[in-house]
């Protein structure tokens, strides 16, 4: 059966704030990415599927479980990363991970050793000393540590740095081959490019799109912000394909290329450019270039 089945879930909470009549299902042993701008519903799909709110109408399951009828039973078998771990105060992290896994039962101290330490997480120290990493680390390995049937992860990698991003990719790859499934939020394209099978993007409340990761080169696109020593060549910048939003502020040029930068370094040649930086667009600028 699937690990994750929606069907017309919906939490209302007016002016399209919340999620609308999702329906949407979650295969076992996938990875599966749920992306969207802040505000989207991401974070109230996941309260759902954990059964900590009650849907406005439709239903969910996990694995065949009512999230709201059986919520219980759905978090035992769940690994859950809120987006913010309650307030543990003066506890210490050994504290923390014996009182949650004393709760669960069947967690080695080897496991905890094992995860603590990719993530170089000391867990000697007591929460309130903990940074904003530090937290998200422990929020993590409270998840992973049980080797549970399905991970729920809210925004996962936030305050992580790049080292410890690896680090949680490297568990979720470990736990999908274990045969674990995974439904991780996000609002970075990069994010789930790297460990996820499948991706739904949601926009104010509702689900625009579900696909294979590769469908992503489809709104793959880059900001390009470009400085010229001299007049620019705009007419020929605005002939490029794929480029969007251009923009000129004296010598600069702005915008938004979706494709290959051939097209674009054809049209500068020729030109001095003295400043050129691309970056990866925000999840709203994407979609106000591509959900236009």
């Amino acid at each position: 059966m699937p690990a994750i089945r929606a069907s017309g879930l919906t939490k209302d909470y007016g002016l399209g704030r919340g999620v609308l009549d999702l329906d949407l299902t979650v295969e076992e042993g996938e990875v599966f990415g749920f992306l969207g701008p802040n505000g989207a519903g991401k974070t109230t799909t996941i309260r759902l599927l954990m059964g900590m709110i009650q849907p406005t109408r439709g239903a969910a399951e996990v694995f065949g479980l009512d999230t709201h009828r059986r919520s219980v039973d759905v978090k035992r078998i769940v690994g859950y990363c809120p987006g913010e771990l309650p307030q543990f105060g003066g506890w210490r992290g050994t504290e923390i991970v014996a009182y949650i896994t004393g709760l669960r039962g069947g967690v080695s101290d080897a496991d905890v050793e094992a995860i603590a330490g990719r993530l170089d997480l000391d867990l000697s120290r007591r929460y309130r000393e903990y940074s904003h990493g530090n937290r998200q680390k422990l929020a993590l390995l409270l998840a992973f540590v049980h080797r549970p049937r399905l991970l729920i992860l809210d925004e996962p990698t936030s305050g992580l740095d790049p080292l410890h991003q690896q680090a949680f990719f490297g568990l979720v790859r470990e736990t999908r081959a274990a045969g674990a499934t995974v439904f991780l939020s996000s609002h970075v394209l990069s994010e789930v490019e790297q460990v996820c099978d499948r991706v739904g993007i949601v926009k104010d409340a509702r689900l625009v799109t579900v696909g294979p990761i590769g469908e992503l080169a489809g709104i793959r696109s880059h900001r390009l912000e470009i400085e010229f020593a001299d007049e620019p060549p705009v007419e020929r910048i605005r002939a490029v394909p794929g480029i969007e939003q251009v923009a000129v502020s004296g010598h600069a040029v702005s915008g938004m290329l979706r494709g290959s930068f051939e097209p674009l370094m054809a049209a500068i040649a020729g030109h001095r450019v003295t400043r050129l930086s691309s970056r990866e667009p925000t999840l709203e600028e994407i979609f106000l270039s591509y959900y236009k």
